[in-house]
């Protein structure tokens, strides 16, 4: 039997400049959404929780894997593309930003990690979790960013955002099998988890 996937990127933040964005937490919209996935019992079968090491993925996966049953494995390089170099940027600037990021996968926009070196990097640590046995399913929470790198990857697909998550504040996932890395859909919402019952 085939081992699945799935890659969830963490829902609403809330947006503080003061604070380094690997640090920030989530929003009370972001944690009912994490909740109601929890209450739906959609993620059984699951007997892995992997998270990167940044506050609001971790805020995600913890309950998670508490309702669960399970451990949580925390992966501090499967941390969102590095964007340290600036720090906060208002909205249109971080968007002009990451299109410049997608679209130059080799360069380093204004000091950010390159989107190749983040998507080799996402691509070495999913590997090497799927290298552990297991005997259920594995849930990965992270990030849009590299996530949608990671898409990329596993779909042999150009780096591009016409494949990035869409404008719902994150909380969107997909899967994969551990055996083909083949993905079996595009980003959806979470809540598309419980309101089609399969999660697939």
């Amino acid at each position: 039997m085939e081992t699945l996937v799935r890659y969830l990127s963490h829902p609403q933040v809330i947006i503080d400049p003061k604070k380094e964005v690997p640090l920030w937490s989530l929003s009370e919209e972001g944690l009912a959404r994490v909740l109601a996935l929890n209450d739906s019992g959609a993620l059984s079968g699951t007997t892995r929780v992997i998270s990167s090491g940044e506050t609001k993925a971790i805020e995600t996966a913890r309950p998670l894997a508490a309702g669960l049953n399970g451990t949580l494995e925390i992966r501090e390089l499967m941390h969102e593309n590095d964007r340290s170099a600036t720090g906060f940027l208002p909205p249109d600037e971080f968007e002009a930003c990451a299109n410049q990021f997608f679209s130059n996968p080799s360069m380093s926009v204004r000091g950010w990690e390159p989107a190749r070196d983040a998507q080799q990097r996402i691509l070495a640590e999913v590997d090497a979790c799927l290298e552990q046995p297991t005997t259920g399913d594995i849930l990965i929470v992270g990030h849009g960013g590299v996530g949608t790198l990671l898409y990329c990857a596993l779909a042999g697909l150009p780096i591009d955002r016409k494949y990035d998550q869409g404008p719902n504040g994150g909380g969107n996932w997909y899967a994969f099998t551990a055996e083909q890395k083949k993905p079996l859909s595009g980003w959806a919402p979470m809540e598309t988890l419980y309101a089609r019952g399969d999660g697939r």
